[in-house]
């Protein structure tokens, strides 16, 4: 279960790497925008403001996020990656820290491109910091619960995507960025990952377990990412992104 609120904790931040991918997609008047993974729709809401006159297509597989954004004014619907299908009119599919979550994404993105029309634009990102501290952590903690958290597989290199693209006959602008981070609050890196990587971890477990978990991986965190004296903690977030133009 996604948590709407807590995923919005650092909405900025989370923000940025989005308005990053869409910078670089050139569509100027497109028919269709997808935008798959939706969340909440704060941001969906921002694709609608760049093209006022296509039709926005928002959805997501998460019912509490599809429920957020309904209240937010975007019209989405509960819809997985897999089950997706362009329309034909389909100018643009949009796709921000979603892929990392389906293990055959690969395939999705060869289905996808010779399913867009020639000349679409299919942009995503996905974190690219799965052996960073936080997330090494977090593994070890829950490991010692029998539990399983995302590893470096669950992506690939900003080139591998881009060759992935490429070998289909794309147009392909890939790279990738580390932001630093300076987040505030107590056990911030913690809070940060509750929203995310820890989703599995906290509905395998118990609420009573879950606050031991926390307990221990936010003493190991607190070493790792050391507050600074006025109380922020800086957090390198390694992000990848991919945007090609479907060829002709």
């Amino acid at each position: 279960m996604w948590d709407p609120a807590k995923y919005l904790d650092y909405a900025d931040l989370r923000a940025r790497p989005f308005h990053d991918l869409v910078a670089r997609i050139r569509a100027e008047e497109p028919r269709r925008v997808a935008d798959l993974g939706c969340g909440p729709g704060n941001l969906t809401r921002t694709l609608g403001e760049r093209w006022p006159n296509a039709t926005l297509e928002a959805f997501d597989n998460s019912p509490e996020m599809v429920a957020a954004a309904r209240a937010a004014g975007v019209d989405a619907r509960v819809l997985t990656a897999q089950e997706w299908a362009p329309e034909p009119d389909t100018d643009v599919l949009v796709s921000n820290a979603v892929l990392q979550w389906v293990p055959e994404h690969r395939d999705l993105l060869r289905r996808w491109v010779d399913e867009l029309p020639a000349g679409a634009w299919l942009a995503f990102q996905v974190p690219g910091n799965f052996d960073a501290p936080s997330h090494v952590l977090a593994r070890e903690v829950a490991a010692s619960w029998q539990l399983s958290l995302r590893d470096e597989s669950a992506v690939d290199t900003a080139q591998d995507y881009a060759e992935l693209l490429a070998a289909e006959g794309c147009a392909v602008d890939a790279w990738e960025t580390t932001y630093v981070q300076r987040l505030t609050g107590p056990d911030a890196v913690l809070e940060w990952i509750t929203g995310t990587a820890l989703r599995p971890a906290k509905a395998a477990l118990s609420p009573e377990d879950w606050l031991t978990f926390r307990a221990d991986l936010a003493a190991r965190l607190a070493k790792a990412y050391p507050p600074r004296a006025d109380g922020t903690t800086w957090f390198e977030f390694r992000r990848i992104f991919a945007v090609a133009v479907t060829p002709d």
